[in-house]
């Protein structure tokens, strides 16, 4: 089947689900838009806090009282790509442990580990106060400009060497992850440094199962 790795760190927006960001998602749902704070944070402008800020103050002012309870509720219909059952499956099969490591929220990355079987996220998370309303404010557990660090903790845990982990995502928020590991795969990148030299592999598919083909070096007609 091909080089033994231990570890696959997976991004979540853009990667296992179908719409960029899940942060974007609630915000469409309630009929606003991120795209100038997103483009803030790109260029330097705001750090990952303000951006956060921006995002949840739209949210409150579409929905006055927004509580976790309501994002969760939203959050249930989050598109997701095709292929994750498989892939995560075959992984496992070959003895790979599979995380999640991301900059979108936490209840969104719990949802698909829980339903798919990952063995582990990292993913931000929303302050609420004593009602479970929003304050405002995230709480933030993966630095969107230095993931490496958050997946060195992922592979911390499992006992996994550079060599062999694996990491897929499909922005430049990814690059820092695909540094630390020892296989990268782009996966329907969104961003062009991925598809240059930043990425050992890159994959584009409606089915993110395709990426085991790259994993496990499988030749047509084998």
């Amino acid at each position: 089947m091909g080089r033994k790795y231990d570890l696959a760190i997976f991004d979540m927006d853009g990667t296992l689900t179908s719409v960029r960001s899940s942060w974007w998602y609630i915000l469409n749902e309630l009929g606003g838009d991120n795209e100038e704070a997103r483009n803030a944070f790109v260029n330097g402008e705001i750090d990952e806090k303000e951006f956060m800020r921006r995002d949840l103050a739209q949210w409150m002012k579409a929905k006055p009282g927004i509580t976790m309870n309501d994002v969760i509720r939203m959050i249930r219909n989050l598109p997701l790509v095709s292929g994750i059952q498989e892939t995560v499956a075959m992984l496992h099969y070959n003895g790979i442990k599979c995380a999640i490591c991301s900059g979108g929220l936490s209840c969104a990355a719990k949802m698909i580990a829980d339903e798919f079987g990952f063995d582990a996220y990292l993913a931000d998370d929303l302050e609420v106060d004593s009602e479970g309303r929003l304050t405002g404010e995230g709480i933030t557990h993966v630095d969107l400009r230095d993931k490496g660090a958050s997946a060195k903790k992922l592979m911390e845990r499992f006992g996994a060497t550079k060599e062999r982990t694996i990491a897929i995502g499909d922005s430049f928020g990814d690059i820092s992850m695909f540094d630390v590991t020892g296989m990268s795969i782009a996966f329907n990148p969104k961003d062009m440094e991925l598809t240059g030299a930043r990425a050992d592999h890159v994959v584009f598919s409606d089915n993110i199962s395709e990426i085991l083909d790259v994993i496990f070096e499988v030749k047509d007609g084998i």
